[in-house]
């Protein structure tokens, strides 16, 4: 396909992206950014494109990719500044239920299980935890997806039975 042709067609999905856009940021200005983003990389990739594969289709999964990395990085960027004395409260949500005695004791004997995983199930299942995703975990500990899947999920289920008798409904 010609860069001509493919700028054309680029530019006949301009109004729908934009509306894609909007759908997945529910804001005006970060879909016009999201837009350009998009724009600007199905431009950079146009070598990458193959001529029997539906242009739409193709320039949609870039949007929702450039979305879904955009996401994760602000995710994993957002820094806490912890104003208490307890420190230990840092990575804990403000309704985790430490303000109460039970609690404090519910997270030390939380934190304590978790260390007493072995390192091939607390490893994964800790980066799980912190918001990496399975395939994002794969491939820092070298595993095997599915290995990495079933580590969490052992991981899980130890946690759950050693942790059963904690809970103050």
């Amino acid at each position: 396909m010609s860069s001509k042709i493919f700028q054309t067609k680029l530019m006949e999905v301009q109004r729908n992206l934009l509306s894609f856009a909007y759908t997945l940021t529910s804001n005006r200005d970060d879909a016009y950014d999201l837009l350009q983003d998009t724009t600007l990389k199905a431009l950079d990739s146009e070598d990458k494109y193959v001529d029997n594969v539906n242009f739409k289709g193709w320039v949609f999964t870039i949007m929702r990719n450039l979305f879904i990395n955009k996401y994760r990085r602000q995710v994993r960027s957002v820094v806490v500044i912890d104003q208490s004395d307890d420190l230990y409260q840092l990575n804990l949500s403000q309704d985790s239920g430490l303000e109460t005695p039970e609690g404090a004791v519910n997270a030390k004997e939380i934190r304590h299980m978790l260390a007493q995983l072995p390192p091939e199930l607390g490893e994964p299942f800790t980066m799980y935890v912190r918001g990496y995703h399975y395939a994002e975990i794969a491939k820092e500990m070298e595993l095997p997806l599915g290995t990495v899947k079933s580590r969490i999920f052992q991981a899980r289920k130890r946690l759950q039975s050693a942790l059963s008798d904690l809970r103050y409904d």
